[in-house]
């Protein structure tokens, strides 16, 4: 049984706990998650299952939706709606709409981030968090990430929030983003409620929540759930073989570069609408490309 299946995490689960369920579902120890959602946030949830599991670093890759709520007047020692309020200022004036929109579009490209404390980023070997629990600050290395998309939903100068809609990179801290656009609208903030709604070709249409998966199960048709592998790499070039180089693939060899042009790196090889392996440009002969990873049949 192989193959993904897009889950919709619901609030109170980790995603491993996730795992551990679909592990119980799909009977098989061989369940991997990529891109880990916090426990208080829904959304979507790509969960690998067999020979999918693979690919859970390439899938992981992939771009993020997020539909978030930014509050501001206050910050939290979490980022976010959890955690202990550690700095508040009274709004005297909402920032007017033409402002936020400066703002917003300000974060739009190559952005460098602080990871917050709270946060599962190694310094040292030990996790930010197990820091932040002991009461101690260390140096937080700084990452660059990409804003694909920062679009103003709403704003509700009431309830003193703005909802927005999120496209980015891989490894961005949206409760990080919450706190730095409301420095650069003069307030305190935090992120105050956060839903994924998409990763990759993976949406919040084609997801499945744990009802649904349990009531497949009483009908034995939880493996229909499943999408191809092929599914979790759809943001990568293909090159399709002939049968004499399946066999080469299918052992692991590398080959010569092929003539036509591959805007990714690394890349699928299919033979027969058949995922063989995913290889990339030899990193020290240019003539070459090698196998990062090969399925079985």
């Amino acid at each position: 049984m192989d193959g993904i299946l897009p889950l919709w995490k619901p609030k109170g689960f980790t995603s491993h706990d996730c795992v551990m369920k679909c592990r119980r579902y799909f009977k098989t120890k061989k369940v991997g998650h990529t891109g880990t959602l916090d426990p208080e946030v829904e959304g979507v949830l790509p969960i690998c299952i067999g020979q999918a599991t693979k690919i859970v670093p390439f899938l992981t890759e992939t771009s993020k939706t997020y539909i978030a709520e930014l509050k501001l007047g206050s910050a939290t020692d979490t980022e976010d709606a959890h955690g202990s309020v550690i700095e508040q200022k009274e709004l005297t004036d909402f920032p007017a709409v033409s402002v936020i929109d400066d703002v917003l579009a300000s974060f739009t490209g190559k952005i460098t981030q602080v990871p917050p404390m709270y946060s599962a980023v190694k310094v040292n070997g030990k996790k930010l968090y197990e820091y932040a629990r002991a009461n101690q600050e260390v140096e937080r290395p700084k990452r660059e990430v990409t804003i694909y998309e920062l679009d103003k939903l709403s704003v509700d100068p009431q309830q003193q929030t703005i909802r927005m809609k999120i496209i980015c990179s891989k490894g961005t801290y949206i409760r990080t983003l919450c706190v730095d656009i409301g420095k650069e609208l003069g307030y305190p903030a935090h992120m105050s409620a956060l839903v994924r709604t998409k990763t990759g070709s993976f949406s919040e249409k084609n997801s499945v929540t744990f009802d649904t998966i349990e009531e497949a199960m009483e009908n034995n048709t939880q493996d229909n759930l499943l999408h191809p592998i092929t599914a979790g790499l759809t943001h990568m070039d293909k090159l399709t073989v002939n049968e004499t180089t399946k066999v080469k693939v299918m052992n692991g060899q590398k080959l010569p570069k092929p003539e036509e042009t591959l805007q990714t790196d690394p890349f699928a090889v299919m033979h027969d609408d058949q995922l063989l392996a995913i290889y990339q440009q030899h990193p020290e002969n240019p003539d070459q490309i090698k196998p990062v990873r090969v399925f079985s049949e």
